[in-house]
């Protein structure tokens, strides 16, 4: 196992900045997920660490050695790439058995460390097979399993998972945290997918135009994201975000008028602020409810959405473009076409200024309940 730690590294592509001033440190045993949208400088990241690509400025450390001009092989680092880059010439054995066999290691280990590597993996019944004739479940497997017989002191993952359908994801997130909790090496790992990130990482660095947006436990994003970014970003469906203007501004509450005249409170410390800014509301679908009084948020059930164990109401309104999204509770009877009228409790409302920065919550500490 080692550390890994970024040092202000930036990274272009000729006039294209791709990474900026990143600084993030990954503690020893640690699985730390980078998430963003496409294009972000995820992947990027993780071939700067593992050597493939340049920094252009800062240091990148591992197990608090600089090793910015070492080449990839000698990084101490093992990469399990999106696609499986298997030799379809070679049994599962000895494309497993490779990257040893060049690094001279003798025959009894090399056959030690396959052997163990499989049992570990479950595809130890395989081994004289060729690529070709397994599933991409299992190939991945493979992948992962020539990684660990280098014993490496860091895992570098890069969208590992992206090719498989969605019940072998599903099953494969499963395989990778109790892989880690055998293993317990040091593993980075690059996706899309939120899902995936909430699932298995220790924390979540969220990626934004080549910058590290938030950095923190899935927990800490998702009740307490630090901009507006990440509360769209985290969180499916997403948050419902509302454009309005604060009317009143305090060190504990504010109250702001939606579109449509409305007034929302919202507990929030929004003392920095003054009443006629532009701000952006956000409310979670799950904390809206349907209002039992004549208040609310006026609008039309667009659309029901019904996915087993949850329903979802798409709700038509004047104070969002988009559809406003509700979680529905069992007992709520609502069907498409009917008018109906929303509210949120001031406890569970998101704000954030004009610059995209949420606003501080006092309700923000883990176990708080709802009103």
């Amino acid at each position: 196992m080692a550390t890994v730690e970024l040092r202000g590294v930036s990274k272009s592509f000729g006039s294209t900045p791709v990474l900026s001033d990143i600084e993030l440190t990954v503690g020893e045993g640690e699985f730390l997920v980078l998430v963003g949208p496409s294009g972000c400088g995820k992947s990027t990241l993780l071939r700067v660490i593992a050597g493939l690509d340049e920094v252009d400025s800062g240091d990148v450390l591992i197990g608090d050695k600089r090793v910015n001009d070492l080449p990839p092989a000698k990084r101490g680092i093992a990469m399990v790439f999106q696609s499986y880059a298997l030799y379809p010439h070679m049994t599962l054995y000895d494309n497993m058995a490779f990257g040893l066999k060049l690094s001279g290691k003798p025959k009894p280990e090399i056959d030690a460390a396959v052997k163990n590597a499989a049992d570990l993996l479950g595809i130890e019944h395989l081994l004289d097979r060729r690529p070709k004739t397994l599933s991409g479940g299992q190939r991945q497997r493979v992948a992962i399993g020539r990684a660990i017989v280098r014993q490496p002191s860091v895992f570098l993952f890069d969208e590992p998972l992206s090719n498989l359908d969605a019940a072998l994801r599903v099953r494969m997130r499963y395989e990778f945290a109790r892989l880690h909790k055998r293993l317990k090496t040091t593993t980075i790992y690059v996706t899309h997918d939120q899902v995936e990130a909430m699932t298995l990482a220790d924390r979540i660095a969220i990626i934004d135009k080549g910058r590290v947006e938030q950095l923190g436990t899935a927990e800490d994003l998702y009740e307490r994201p630090a901009s507006l970014f990440v509360a769209g970003f985290i969180g499916s469906p997403k948050m419902n975000f509302l454009e309005a203007i604060l009317e009143t501004a305090a060190e504990g509450a504010a109250t702001v008028k939606v579109r449509d005249g409305r007034m929302v409170e919202a507990s929030v410390n929004a003392s920095a602020s003054k009443p006629g800014d532009a701000v952006t509301l956000g409310i979670r679908p799950e904390h809206l409810t349907l209002s039992r009084a004549d208040d609310g948020i006026a609008a039309t059930v667009a659309l029901i959405e019904w996915l087993g164990n949850m329903r979802f109401a798409y709700l038509a309104t004047e104070v969002a473009d988009e559809p406003l999204i509700m979680q529905l509770a069992p007992h709520d009877d609502v069907k498409e076409g009917l008018p109906v009228k929303v509210v949120a409790a001031p406890q569970h409302c998101y704000l954030f200024d004009g610059r995209g920065q949420a606003f501080q919550r006092p309700s923000d500490k883990p176990g708080s309940l709802a009103a």
